[in-house]
């Protein structure tokens, strides 16, 4: 059914890992040049990849970055997809706290009403 090789397409291999919906989504990243293969570009989507080879590739607002661990013969449920791979994306950094949010959320009308008292007081 699918070639029992150490290579696959990349294309393929990027579908079969689960990192794209579609297989059309998935050759239409590789051909915009989006898609590093041991940090070479690649434009076409039958490049050839097998197990050691690290991809990287944007994936919605993130860059990813995986080891190539095993070509796969089908796409999967999931739990089968990760084996496929090793994730060395790195964690993002931690979103920063509002300094003005307290988490109480949005003030109240009585909340305003006492802002309002406090500011005429002060301007007097």
């Amino acid at each position: 059914m699918e070639p029992k090789g150490d290579k696959i397409r990349l294309d393929k291999w990027l579908w079969f890992a689960r990192f794209f919906k579609t297989r059309g989504l998935a050759t239409r990243i590789v051909a915009g040049g989006h898609v590093r293969v041991n940090s070479a570009h690649v434009t076409k989507a039958s490049h050839a990849v097998g197990p050691g080879d690290t991809l990287t590739f944007p994936q919605g607002n993130r860059i990813r970055v995986a080891r190539i661990l095993s070509v796969g013969t089908r796409r999967g449920p999931a739990t089968e997809a990760q084996t496929l791979y090793e994730d060395l994306t790195p964690e993002p950094d931690p979103v920063p706290k509002s300094p003005g949010f307290e988490g109480k959320g949005r003030p109240t009308k009585k909340d305003r009403r006492k802002l309002d008292l406090s500011r005429r007081q002060a301007l007097d």
